[in-house]
């Protein structure tokens, strides 16, 4: 299995996640995600800068591959902008560049004031916006004239010399399902062995599966609750709140229902090197490939300390 670091854009500032990116491949990690957000999902958080920005400097400070986990090219930006985007991404990070996309969030999509469509909807706004990213990526002029997007006499001359691959994220069966028609690869972040046996039988195959999981490094594993909880409330908000609420601020009054001590039953909470690789474990007995691990707080650097020394050496 490949284990890669999760760079958090709702959480850092730019300098701070080319940092961590250096971190990463210093301490044998193989690969990067990077959220890609419009806002954070609570104020704790604080941050969130234009992910293009950061995906083209992060070409100049390591050699990581990189996977946008995931890009939304529905509502916010048009996806014949994210074809171009990702062309040059992958350019500049000659080929190791993969974009991850899914049919997002309330949170980021609606700010430009378009209506939140419904969960259909999006999924089709989805498959045809990935087919217009490829149609550009061939490298010719395009036209197209489809039920949610227009491209006239559009052109990407800046191109890598093969296609980035696309993985799709999905959980429910009809995203699933549309991941494995449409999508290079899987994307998710439950240790669901039914949603991999779904993408594969459904014509996903042998395609990789990525997932990723957070953690909250500190001296003891209350305490990385007490970050975790801190900073990451919203990831105890059940069902599709999380793609629904517009805004940080009904994520925070959504996430008064969170009680603290849940926060360790979605976190790898404190320093236990045997911690991390029992949930490892759970996506590699899942059937994942790849498994990407975000911190929260402060203590990132303790982290990639803790891999580099136990949990890496140990997994090879």
């Amino acid at each position: 299995m490949k284990i890669g670091y999760f760079l958090s854009s709702e959480e850092y500032a730019p300098a701070e996640l080319l940092a961590q990116a250096r971190g990463a491949e210093r301490a044998g990690f193989e690969a990067l995600w990077i959220s890609d957000h419009y806002h954070p999902w609570v104020e704790a958080q604080g941050q969130s800068p234009f992910v293009w920005s950061t995906i083209g400097a992060l070409s100049q400070v390591c050699r990581l591959p990189v996977t946008t986990a995931v890009t939304c090219p529905t509502m916010r930006i048009h996806p014949a902008v994210i074809a171009q985007a990702a062309a040059t991404s992958a350019v500049l990070h000659e080929g190791r560049f993969v974009l991850g996309v899914g049919t997002g969030e309330a949170l980021n999509e609606h700010i430009l004031g378009a209506a939140w469509p419904q969960a259909d909807v999006r999924l089709e706004m989805l498959a045809e916006a990935v087919e217009v990213i490829r149609e550009l990526w061939r490298g010719s002029f395009v036209n197209h004239h489809g039920r949610h997007y227009t491209v006239e006499h559009a052109r990407i001359y800046t191109r890598p010399d093969t296609p980035p691959p696309i993985y799709v994220s999905g959980f429910g069966s009809k995203s699933i399902e549309l991941a494995a028609r449409i999508g290079d690869g899987y994307i998710s972040t439950k240790p669901d062995a039914e949603m991999v046996r779904r993408f594969r039988d459904a014509g996903g195959g042998d395609k990789p599966c990525q997932a990723g999981f957070k953690a909250a490094y500190a001296d003891s594993a209350d305490e990385g609750a007490r970050i975790a909880y801190e900073r990451w409330p919203n990831a105890g908000v059940p069902g599709e709140l999380s793609q629904v609420l517009p805004s940080p601020r009904h994520f925070e009054q959504a996430a008064q229902l969170v009680r603290p001590e849940m926060m360790k039953e979605s976190f790898v909470c404190g320093n236990s090197a045997d911690a991390h690789l029992e949930m490892i474990d759970k996506y590699a007995k899942a059937g994942f490939d790849e498994v990407y691990v975000a911190n929260t707080g402060p203590h990132w650097q303790g982290l990639f300390d803790l891999y580099q020394r136990e949990v890496l050496p140990r997994l090879r």
